[in-house]
């Protein structure tokens, strides 16, 4: 990590320039890129437009020029590709850590929707939701796609939010108008009244005059026990009618995936897909209960899996396998389920990665010989998991973001590992792939120092 380069500006907006750095990226799974005093030029749009590595043909006259013309930064430490979070709730951001000791249906009750149903209250909103879009672009989640209420007014506020603070965000109001699954204070009293309310908070996005491409809508039906058949019949219509995003839970847990069963007599995947709502811009948040036939077919399908490892361990009653289901060819990306993941931490739902497919490979039963213990070849390594927060998330969302590549969005966390009160400790002697686990194990929000979106520095005006 030399300092070969003087820095000629400051590096709160790096638009039109030429920056020098050390830079970590793993376009696909157990694949590790490392560009240390590689040139990443970035254009007045925020994207990257040249990508050029130490010791290629024309970095030294790339750097000459850009030298010569005032336009290259430096920037130490490690730089990495901002994270992209897959499952947010985000008015569910004040439970955060509240009542982990209760089944999942419970929990919904008693602590969820009563707090959710506080969010007809607007100024309510729009505190929470500015501390949660500050707080999580501190640390470098800089690609969101939430879940918010059924408030249209309070999920307006969240995409406000979004783009106040140039956060990449998907912004789905919540649908749910299932009596028997839903509380009479918190659903929507009809399938026009759903649509409706979900047509205002698109409308409300696409006309907003800062977005400029930074919040998108998103189809929200909340799961399939929260809506009644008509509805998800409207919804699917509606997404297919309109090309946007779709976001739903999947098999998260024994009861979901046996209602669902019981129901409607066939997997959730399966009645996503018959319903319309199983199509290349579905994100399905757990997935964990998913068979190889509905990994199949939502590998036809291009339907992408939000994998919730933290909340996983309290609420699904399993572990997602997430090895075959990147094998099987199913899009990946990882997301913290506020506030089912007890952290907003996207570093933290990169450990938990590791470690659940550590779990799952070997088991967890000690009364069970070892050779039937687990499941082997579920592991996956922190490469893999690195992937699936940046590159993997921007690729379940079709969205530009996660790599260091020319037409990429120029969204990047700088790791400090000298930082004052940082965790970070190096000794000088790491290999690449040694010194970026080092920093995503043991980096703490101290370290991480600096956050840009499309080039400009977070919490600049």
């Amino acid at each position: 990590m030399t300092d070969r380069y003087s820095a000629a500006h400051s590096w709160a907006d790096l638009r039109n320039r030429v920056v020098a750095g050390d830079w970590f990226h793993a376009p696909s799974p157990g694949r590790l890129e490392r560009m240390d005093g590689g040139l990443v030029e970035i254009g007045a749009d925020g994207r990257i437009v040249a990508v050029c590595h130490a010791g290629s043909e024309g970095h030294r006259a790339m750097a000459r020029a850009a030298a010569r013309a005032g336009r290259l930064v430096t920037l130490d430490g490690l730089l990495i590709p901002g994270l992209v979070d897959l499952h947010v709730h985000a008015p569910q951001y004040p439970q955060l850590g509240k009542g982990l000791d209760l089944p999942l249906e419970v929990w919904l009750q008693r602590y969820t929707f009563p707090l959710e149903a506080r969010y007809a209250d607007r100024l309510f909103a729009r505190h929470v939701y500015r501390r949660l879009v500050s707080d999580l672009l501190a640390g470098g989640t800089t690609t969101a796609l939430y879940f918010a209420s059924r408030h249209v007014e309070a999920t307006c506020e969240l995409a406000d939010a979004c783009i106040a603070a140039r956060q990449r965000a998907l912004v789905g109001r919540v649908i749910m108008d299932n009596p028997g699954q839903c509380p009479d204070f918190y659903r929507d009293a009809s399938v026009a009244e759903g649509l409706a309310a979900t047509r205002a908070v698109a409308a409300h996005i696409e006309s907003h005059p800062a977005n400029d491409g930074w919040v998108r809508p998103v189809v929200t039906p909340r799961f399939l026990p929260s809506c009644t058949d008509d509805m998800l019949r409207a919804l699917g219509d509606l997404a297919g009618e309109c090309g946007c995003h779709v976001q739903t839970h999947c098999a998260e847990s024994d009861w979901a995936r046996d209602y669902g069963q019981a129901r409607f007599g066939h997997s959730d995947i399966e009645t996503l897909d018959r319903f319309g709502l199983l199509t290349r811009h579905t994100v399905l948040a757990h997935g964990n209960f998913i068979t190889g036939a509905d990994m199949d077919l939502m590998a036809r399908r291009g339907a992408a899996v939000a994998h919730c490892p933290l909340s996983n361990a309290w609420f699904a009653n399993a572990v997602f396998p997430l090895r075959a289901a990147l094998e099987k060819g199913v899009r990946v990306g990882l997301g913290t389920d506020i506030a089912g993941g007890p952290s907003a931490s996207m570093m933290g739902a990169m450990r938990m990665t590791v470690a659940a497919s550590r779990m799952l490979r070997d088991g967890v039963d000690p009364d069970r010989p070892a050779a039937e213990r687990g499941r082997p070849g579920s592991d996956v390594d922190m490469i893999t998991a690195f992937h699936l927060a940046t590159a993997g998330g921007g690729d379940a969302l079709d969205l530009p973001v996660g790599r260091f590549a020319p037409g990429q969005h120029f969204d990047v966390l700088r790791i400090d590992p000298d930082a004052p009160l940082g965790t970070m400790r190096l000794w000088g002697d790491e290999s690449d792939e040694d010194l970026l686990a080092t920093a995503l194990y043991t980096a703490s929000r101290a370290n991480m120092t600096h956050v840009w979106t499309g080039g400009l520095q977070t919490g600049q005006a």
